[in-house]
């Protein structure tokens, strides 16, 4: 089923210059075999494994794209933190048909150390450059599976949040 969204504004049909921003995460790709680590910290061993952006992400990033053909947006902005390969998941957003990208580097990673509260935060210093009207996040990842970030942003903004 696809999701509907109506705005209107008397002249046009739309709200000009509406922007939506898109959380995208860098994440193992679903069909990949996780492997543990054997030296360092415990966790996931990413080297050599396959990322991809995540998919929950993925579908956020169709809406948002959905929206603009509408007429509904006028610019999609993807935001992605993480580390420099994050820039592979921000080129494939644009791909996508996303109008801008931003990143914001970090050497965490982001399935161990970058957690929903901090991911939130910098999601909302974001907001407050960019000004949106809207943000569009997945409903979770599939290397957590915390579904906690839109959440959190939609109460540190003190905006109203849609879920699932």
């Amino acid at each position: 089923s696809s999701i509907r969204a109506s705005f209107f504004c008397p002249t046009t049909g739309s709200i000009p210059g509406m922007r939506v921003l898109v959380g995208v995460k860098r994440v193992v790709d679903y069909a990949v075999k996780v492997r543990v680590a054997k030296t360092g910290p415990p966790g996931v061993d990413l080297a050599n494994t396959k990322m991809s952006m995540n998919p929950f992400c993925e579908i956020a990033v169709e809406q948002a794209i959905r929206m603009k053909e509408a007429g509904h947006v006028s610019e999609v902005v993807a935001v992605s933190a993480g580390p420099d390969k994050s820039q592979e998941t921000l080129r494939q957003a644009l791909a996508m048909g996303a109008d801008r990208a931003v990143h914001l580097k970090t050497d965490l990673r982001t399935d161990q150390d970058l957690q929903p509260l901090g991911v939130a935060k910098l999601l909302k210093a974001i907001v407050e450059k960019e000004s949106p009207q809207m943000v569009l996040l997945g409903k979770q990842s599939i290397d957590d599976d915390l579904n906690q970030t839109g959440q959190i942003l939609a109460g540190l903004l003190g905006w109203p949040p849609a879920t699932f």
